[in-house]
């Protein structure tokens, strides 16, 4: 099974390929570049060195995943535009993954704490925001991912724990740190500001989603904006 994962959501760039069959076991490569708007140059690159590094096609590929928002519109529409590209033209099964729980699976992979919440600074005063708990080794989003302003967000209340310890990750945390959750009754460990989505990650989640057939065709292989005000459809990058 080879799965190539693609990342452009925030000021990272990211991609990684998982090879895994009897003869190798199971193998990720990747890269990551922190690099706002150089997207558009380099993804396309990442994917050809990753490939040709293992002797590769995009028609060996099983399955291509991306991260589907929210994000950056622009960067949202480069990795949909690269991935439908992709998919159309060799007709490979689409794996979209939210960029809110990538950040929170990383986060748990950097602290080992089960229950993270995520913020992306969306800009005009506002964060992308979800929360999410590791429960039976299945991830639960708890409530909704969601744009909103940092002081109008109420947890549910199955979150209100003072014994419960939570992390905040993502870059909503460095930006708006004093106003997230400022009266909320609960205990936020640490804070992981430069907790980025990276594709090394998304890859491993692509794995576990990919058996369970939670894939889409490239026509579905769309971003999840949040907001409602982006009317642009992704262009297809032709391979």
């Amino acid at each position: 099974m080879n799965i190539l994962a693609i990342d452009t959501a925030t000021e990272a760039c990211s991609a990684a390929l998982y090879l895994g069959d009897a003869s190798t076991g199971n193998k990720v490569t990747s890269t990551y570049q922190l690099a706002p708007r150089q997207h558009s140059r380099l993804i396309l690159k990442m994917i050809d060195d990753l490939l040709k590094a293992k002797g590769l096609a995009v028609i060996d590929l099983d399955a291509i995943a991306f991260g589907r928002g929210p994000g950056s519109f622009m960067g949202l529409r480069i990795a949909a535009g690269v991935v439908q590209g992709i998919a159309f033209s060799h007709d490979i099964p689409v794996i979209p993954l939210s960029t809110l729980k990538v950040i929170a699976v990383r986060a748990y992979q950097e602290t080992q704490n089960e229950n993270i919440l995520v913020a992306i600074d969306a800009r005009m005063d506002e964060v992308y925001w979800a929360a999410y708990t590791l429960q039976v080794n299945q991830w639960l989003l708890v409530g909704e991912e969601q744009v909103i302003s940092p002081d109008k967000i109420q947890l549910p209340d199955v979150l209100v724990n003072k014994e419960k310890a939570w992390i905040g990750a993502g870059t909503g945390w460095g930006a708006y740190a004093d106003r997230l959750l400022s009266n909320a009754d609960i205990v936020v460990q640490n804070m992981l500001p430069d907790c980025l989505p990276a594709a090394d990650i998304m890859v491993q989640m692509a794995v576990q989603e990919f058996a369970d057939g939670n894939t889409v065709t490239a026509a579905e292989a769309i971003p999840i904006y949040l907001r409602n005000d982006v009317a642009k459809k992704p262009k297809p990058v032709v391979f």
